[in-house]
């Protein structure tokens, strides 16, 4: 494939739409995928690991799944939080392409596939859910994680999942020492050889807790 890889942002690759089978969410069914996308013939170990070690997400508001691919996790998130906008991004317009043809044939309509800069600034996400793509460099991913991890609401959550021999404690301590002021960041789980990492934004704490607070 050359300097051509599934971050780029039009692959130069053949595309080679298949279909494959998935159960995402409790729901089975088939969706398309192409080369040139992250994991084109099956559900990336990493992904089923974050999808099965994560909460259900929150009901409603703005989701985003970071880093989408042909969309397992934009679309599972979609399935289970029907009233949600779940934002898949990528820099990769042949993913984004896959991605609004798999919610279209699965009959989502909440989700919005947009490159980085289409986002709108306003936008502030109630939780993310991401597989990042590490191998574009501790730098490119670094800067990453800085641009969206901040777009979290107050008391909101990201998952990330990373590969424990890719440098996931590393990552777990950057993390740390980077969103040091109103976050936590917790290994959440450990399943075959990933780690799912959860960074948690608590915002400022009120003089008096409202009810929601309290809960």
């Amino acid at each position: 494939m050359g300097s051509d890889h599934y971050f780029s942002a039009s692959p130069s690759s053949a595309e080679h739409l298949r279909r494959i089978p998935v159960t995402l969410a409790g729901r089975s069914g088939e969706v398309t995928t192409a080369g040139g996308v992250f994991s084109p013939d099956h559900v990336d170990g990493g992904t089923a690991v974050l999808l099965a070690n994560t909460p259900p997400p929150p009901p409603g508001g703005d989701l985003l799944d970071l880093g989408c691919g042909w969309g397992p996790i934009a679309l599972s998130v979609a399935i289970a939080s029907p009233h949600a906008r779940v934002w898949a991004v990528d820099v990769n317009e042949r993913a984004l392409d896959l991605v609004r043809r798999n919610a279209a044939d699965w009959g989502l309509d909440n989700i919005v596939a947009a490159l980085p800069d289409d986002v709108p600034d306003e936008v502030a996400f109630r939780g993310i859910r991401s597989n990042p793509p590490i191998r574009v460099g501790k730098n490119e991913l670094h800067g990453l994680l800085e641009r969206w991890i901040p777009r979290l609401d107050e008391r909101s959550d990201a998952w990330l999942v990373v590969q424990r021999n890719l440098g996931s404690d590393s990552l777990q301590r950057w993390l740390a020492a980077t969103f040091e002021h109103d976050y936590s960041v917790t290994r959440a789980a450990t399943a075959r050889g990933f780690r799912v990492l959860k960074v948690r934004r608590h915002g400022e704490p009120a003089t008096t807790p409202t009810l929601e607070e309290d809960r």
